[in-house]
């Protein structure tokens, strides 16, 4: 598991009880701030904080405009219904034959409950510890919600750790691993850029071994592996099988022979 070390603190800002904060912080191995204090935002660039019910990431910035947290809404134009109808480039990329779905980057875990919510069966992973934490609060609040009260459905399981060694632990290969690797920006700052993926850049950096995880994938995967890429980037694995578009970016779709 990756440790951070003076870029992130947990911070307590006095409501409620401490000691789920003591906890997290010790879990993530790193220092307990507390707002009361003067300074307490001199040292880390970002901080984890409970606010509003949520675990929430915040950068400088954001102290006092809320903070990022993991939506379990769905997106704009997505169907609320369960399961909603296999429509779009990622419902195209993952195949109309497809039952279980591996998400090995689940990074703010869009993509997943999208997938999620399409009816497919679903085992996220993440290697992130922060980014982790920050699913397991929206996956808790997540089963709270009416319809998945009603359906008696229960969230994704998450695996905590590295992709790359969890795929190898697998009994049975999933029918497809869906990779979202963090690719370098096409400029620097984009304006473009939305603030959620800024702070996971600054926070994590890019992922320097995309090509090693997509080999695992293709050994661990049943039937494909689907990967998604900014637009201008080349694709990870080679020439895919079939691509499929959507705005500013493209599913790779890699078959298994």
């Amino acid at each position: 598991m990756q440790r951070y070390s003076g870029k992130l603190a947990v911070l307590f800002e006095g409501q409620g009880d401490i000691q789920p904060f003591r906890q997290l912080a010790e879990r993530l191995a790193v220092p307990l701030r507390n707002s009361s204090e003067a300074g307490f935002d001199n040292r880390e660039m970002f901080f984890l904080s409970w606010r509003e019910g949520c675990l929430k990431l915040l950068d400088k910035e954001l102290l006092k405009k809320g903070g990022l947290v993991v939506d379990i809404e769905p997106r704009h134009g997505e169907q609320r219904s369960w399961p909603a109808p296999k429509q779009g480039p990622l419902a195209q990329a993952l195949g109309r034959k497809t039952r279980t779905v591996v998400d090995a980057t689940t990074g703010w875990g869009q993509d997943s409950l999208h997938i999620f919510r399409m009816g497919y069966e679903l085992l996220c992973m993440e290697r992130s510890p922060v980014m982790a934490e920050l699913l397991i609060d929206g996956f808790k609040r997540l089963v709270d919600q009416d319809w998945m009260l009603k359906l008696n459905l229960q969230p994704p399981l998450l695996l905590a750790g590295d992709a790359i060694q969890l795929l190898e632990t697998l009994e049975t290969g999933p029918d497809c691993i869906y990779l979202d690797p963090m690719f370098p920006p096409k400029r620097k700052k984009s304006a473009l850029a939305k603030k959620s993926m800024m702070i996971l850049r600054d926070l994590l950096g890019d992922d320097q071994d995309k090509e090693q995880l997509f080999a695992a994938a293709l050994m661990a995967a049943g039937k494909r592996v689907v990967v998604k890429s900014p637009d201008y980037a080349e694709p990870l694995g080679g020439k895919p099988n079939e691509s499929f578009q959507g705005k500013l970016l493209r599913y790779d779709v890699y078959i298994k022979a």
